[in-house]
């Protein structure tokens, strides 16, 4: 049988010392507003150096892909994790060359990548939803370019699922 080949998107830190591939489509392209995502949008932010990582109204928009679909091509030796809290699974991956914030992974079985939007070069995937904008600051209003949700709406979370069982069947 005849594969098509699969789209290539890549992710790099500002000064191009670590690289990330995504195979595929992703999961989904939001951007989100929880208190952990501003709080460690703000910790990210406040290292030396470091470039914006929350829109201007406040949230931190992601592209999430399976974990199986994501690769670092370069610059591995540069990537940290940080936490938020010191039992928290979500590590904040950050390219210490330049402190530019890569993506969210997270020690438990989860299986998705959340890769900070900013970080895409070229065609970047579509905006397609707002996320947790109950916990949104007072930094400036939800853009209405895109539904927006007060929590993880069934859609988004539909979508993790789907990608759950194609990683089953090795799709």
């Amino acid at each position: 049988m005849f594969e098509l080949p699969r789209h290539q998107t890549n992710a790099r830190c500002a000064c191009g010392g670590v690289e990330l591939e995504a195979i595929g489509a992703p999961i989904v392209s939001a951007v989100c507003y929880c208190e952990d995502c501003q709080e460690g949008s703000r910790l990210i932010e406040a290292l030396p150096n470091a470039r914006p990582v929350r829109d201007a109204d406040g949230g931190t928009a992601y592209v999430v892909y399976r974990k199986d679909r994501v690769k670092c091509s370069k610059g591995a030796q540069y990537l940290r994790g940080n936490k938020i809290k010191e039992k928290s699974a979500t590590n904040r991956v950050v390219a210490t060359c330049c402190n530019s914030a890569m993506f969210l992974n997270f020690d438990d079985e989860k299986h998705w990548v959340d890769i900070y939007r900013a970080r895409f070069q070229g065609d970047v995937p579509p905006l397609q939803m707002r996320i947790c904008t109950k916990f949104k600051s007072e930094i400036g209003d939800v853009p209405n370019d895109v539904p927006s949700y007060p929590n993880f709406p069934l859609r988004f979370l539909a979508k993790l699922l789907a990608a759950r069982i194609a990683m089953a069947l090795h799709r």
